[in-house]
């Protein structure tokens, strides 16, 4: 799964700041999702003490969610550890695995926000605009803005509100559980995000893909099928 370029990756602060501004520019918050037969997850674990961090992308059927493929790779990250920046210190990563697949995944569901972000380009949109491919955001906790109280129903979601404009929401996915925080990548709408967040969940708190994606990087992914493939690199591309 190969990307656009869009940009440098080594820059300062402000300099991304301001790609994020350019960018947001660019996402499709429209639904161009199509017939889906492949659906990915993404993640990243954090750095250890060398500053290399796993990468890891679960590509499953849909609807069936059986595990097809699996890649990790362990690189060592370059851009510093900044709130709302987290897209350029992930997305090289993220894309690195992504390049390994021998798949190419319909839609991608990334453990990260999407436009539910302060300058609306959030890990999700930022890396479907370079995939040029539907993206959703599933994240764990809110970056910003704000929402009522999730009934308890799986299914249920409360819109999430920044400076009065409709940014995700907060979904339920289980029961007794926190909800998840969807929003748009790219190439989606809000309610299709939802629908498809909630199409691959299987009675857990998290999508089947991200889930997934998020035990392989962190080392704990086996083997769950003949068709699986499995890989994992060090690599070491950014080291100063």
């Amino acid at each position: 799964m190969k990307a656009q370029y869009l940009h440098d990756w080594q820059m300062t602060p402000d300099q991304a700041k301001q790609i994020q501004r350019d960018l947001a520019a660019m996402v499709s918050r429209r639904n161009e999702v199509g017939d889906i037969f492949l659906v990915a997850g993404v993640d990243i674990s954090a750095p250890d003490s060398e500053g290399f961090a796993r990468a890891a992308v679960a590509v499953l059927s849909y609807p069936e969610l059986k595990l097809k493929e699996t890649r990790v790779i362990e690189q060592r990250v370059a851009f510093p550890y900044v709130p709302g920046l987290l897209s350029f210190r992930e997305s090289p990563l993220i894309l690195a695995v992504c390049e390994e697949l021998n798949t190419d995944p319909d839609l991608v569901l990334v453990d990260g926000q999407g436009i539910a972000h302060p300058r609306r380009l959030g890990l999700a949109s930022h890396l479907g605009l370079l995939w040029d491919k539907p993206t959703i955001g599933c994240a764990k906790s809110r970056l910003c803005g704000d929402h009522q109280l999730v009934p308890p129903e799986p299914g249920s979601y409360a819109e999430i509100i920044d400076n009065g404009e409709v940014i995700g929401a907060a979904l339920r996915t289980k029961r007794g559980v926190a909800p998840i925080y969807v929003s748009i990548g790219h190439k989606v709408d809000l309610q299709a995000a939802i629908a498809w967040a909630l199409g691959c969940c299987r009675g857990l708190r998290l999508p089947e893909p991200t889930r997934l994606a998020h035990l392989a990087a962190s080392g704990h992914l086996k083997a769950k099928g003949a068709g699986e493939t499995t890989s994992q690199l060090r690599l070491n591309l950014f080291q100063t």
